[in-house]
């Protein structure tokens, strides 16, 4: 008989596994799909595919090479796809995707020993790389048109309505006009809400990742600590410094990141207090970054920087034991 190793008490058991948690995480960013599909056309549909199918392909082909078992059937490996998709033009070329993809899963996520064991989220990590790499086609951004019928449901005027086709007007993001001053040239709100106007595929409807956010917070999949903190953070500085706070939280990554890349279990802090921690780092860095850096964007670098904390903030943050000695 096996000796059977038995770890001191409390025991839990819970039907939650990784697979249950990405099968969420993917339902929680059908909104944004389908509004991403709504907003720039088909296209957005065919991004995505190129990224999951090469997400999980490039993860398959690494595991047999190296005989490891086959972890694609967790899913983990389609949503690191589907959240570097949401984080790139909608025109971005396919190859670049395909591209991406493979630095998404090979370099930071299998390298490193596979899921639970990188030290950053794939996705952002990998969108770096491209943004250093492709820096022309990963800043085109364009402009997709507004349906009439909402243009005259929220009575915005002739010029938000005619703004041009999704495959043919470039223009620049919100973040690109506030950093240079240009804020006569801004989206009406109620465009920052639903999503039209420049930015990456799945990133710019805030209504649709808001409601992906709930639903993961009903379901306990993420806890409220980090988004709040990261969200909070990047608007309570932002009007301390009169840098229009409304258009610094609906625009770029901001919500993107907080919601579903800042909650990455393996990259980010264990505890309550880091999850904190972590988010208003997060806030801080991005601000600084959009307010003084030369990038308009700050979101990708600030979670890339706090995963590599994580690990010290964990143990900061982590509780004693009653009776128990200092770790």
């Amino acid at each position: 008989m096996n000796n059977m190793t038995v770890s001191v008490s409390p025991h839990i058991k819970d039907k939650t596994n990784t697979t249950a948690i990405m099968r969420d995480v993917l339902i929680a960013l059908c909104p944004a799909l389908i509004a991403s599909a709504v907003i720039f056309g088909a296209r957005a549909l065919l991004v995505t595919a190129v990224c999951v199918a090469f997400a999980v392909g490039s993860e398959w082909v690494f595991e047999k090479t190296v005989k490891k078992p086959s972890t694609i059937g967790d899913l983990s490996a389609a949503v690191t796809g589907v959240l570097l998709a949401f984080n790139l033009p909608v025109g971005i070329p396919l190859w670049q995707a395909a591209f991406g993809s493979i630095v998404a899963i090979v370099v930071v996520k299998q390298l490193f020993g596979g899921i639970g064991q990188n030290f950053a989220n794939p996705a952002i990590t990998a969108r770096i790389v491209m943004l250093l790499a492709f820096s022309g086609t990963m800043t085109a951004w364009v402009t997709p048109q507004i349906p009439e019928v909402l243009s005259n449901l929220f009575g915005l005027s002739a010029a938000d309505a005619s703004s041009g086709a999704a495959d043919a007007m470039s223009s620049a993001t919100p973040l690109v006009l506030l950093k240079n001053g240009e804020t006569e040239s801004l989206p009406a709100v109620v465009n920052m809400l639903l999503g039209y106007r420049g930015g990456c595929l799945g990133e710019t409807s805030a209504v649709a990742l808001i409601i992906g956010g709930v639903y993961l917070l009903v379901r306990r999949v993420i806890s409220w600590h980090t988004p709040v903190a990261f969200v909070g953070t990047v608007f309570l500085l932002t009007l301390l410094l009169g840098k229009q706070p409304d258009y610094q939280v609906l625009s770029g990554g901001l919500l993107l990141g907080a919601v579903f890349m800042a909650t990455d279990y393996s990259t980010t802090p264990s505890t309550n207090w880091g999850r904190v921690i972590f988010g208003i780092g997060c806030g801080l860095v991005t601000v600084l970054i959009r307010v003084w850096g030369n990038y308009p964007e700050g979101v990708s670098f600030s979670i890339l920087l706090m995963n590599i904390l994580t690990p010290y903030i964990s143990r900061l943050t982590r509780t004693k034991p009653l009776g128990g000695a200092k770790a």
